[in-house]
């Protein structure tokens, strides 16, 4: 969740915590912040004579990690294993992370200081990129008058429990996806690739995560089946982030070059 300070990216990502019955940990991300305080860390036990690994906050089932690009290189890349496996390593052992398990990020953009740029590789791990912005005026003054006592969140109960999380995922997965409709996702995913504007274009995991999200939207809509409009409708917060504009298009949005490619990939 990338956008402005205060717009109420911390606030959604508790609130979504508060309302399924998992466990969840926050990691407030600063310049100091290092690997194990992510992962976790071997601590002696002088008791029993050995060493005993002390999990970190990766192994909730919800993990906000706050203004992610205010940690330092070296602890963002101490995420990748765990989004990607589901399991860290440590001192050569490794240990399973929870069933479900999801990170949630939010970051300031680049040009606040104190940031660092999420490198490439990393970036290519989050499903999708999505922006709150400002509420309209009268959403404005709700919001002011809803927490006049206080915060709202802190209210909120669970309304799903892990095993309903895993049921909807297990859900989502069986939804069908044509073999026409996968090609259709091939073709607008080589569309922005062969696009000139394009330095670096949609890997073949965001056509796995286009894939998966557009089998989601799905399974909300009650359908068993993927259509192009679900596509379509994801790939502006599936892509836009996993794209390298070339020099040269400085000046071009990366919506625009998505917009482009689906308009130019007839639908089935």
């Amino acid at each position: 969740i990338e956008d402005h300070p205060g717009v109420g990216k911390t606030a959604l990502v508790r609130a979504l915590a508060r309302s399924i019955d998992a466990s969840y940990a926050r990691i407030q991300c600063t310049s100091d912040l290092l690997p194990a305080d992510v992962v976790g860390t071997n601590v002696f036990n002088q008791r029993e004579g050995r060493f005993e690994f002390r999990p970190g906050p990766v192994f909730a089932n919800l993990v906000l990690v706050d203004e992610i690009n205010r940690a330092p290189p070296k602890t963002q890349s101490g995420l990748l294993e765990c989004m990607q496996e589901r399991h860290v390593t440590v001192d050569a052992a490794t240990h399973e992370l929870a069933r479900p398990f999801a990170v949630l990020a939010t970051q300031n953009p680049v040009e606040y200081a104190g940031t660092y740029p999420l490198p490439e590789n990393q970036l290519d791990r989050f499903m999708v990129r999505v922006s709150l912005g400002y509420p309209s005026a009268s959403r404005e003054v709700e919001m002011l008058t809803d927490h006049a006592g206080g915060d709202r969140v802190l209210a909120l109960e669970p309304v799903a429990s892990v095993s309903d999380i895993l049921a909807a995922q297990d859900a989502a997965i069986r939804v069908h996806t044509s073999q026409r409709l996968l090609r259709y996702v091939v073709s607008v995913l080589e569309r922005v690739r062969e696009d000139p504007r394009v330095e670096f274009g949609a890997s073949p995991r965001a056509g796995l995560m286009l894939v998966k999200a557009a089998k989601a939207r799905a399974a909300l809509e009650g359908r068993d089946h993927v259509l192009p409009d679900d596509v379509q409708e994801l790939v502006p917060s599936v892509l836009s982030h996993r794209l390298l504009l070339a020099p040269a298009a400085v000046d071009i949005a990366r919506i625009d070059v998505l917009h482009d490619a689906l308009d130019g990939v007839p639908a089935l």
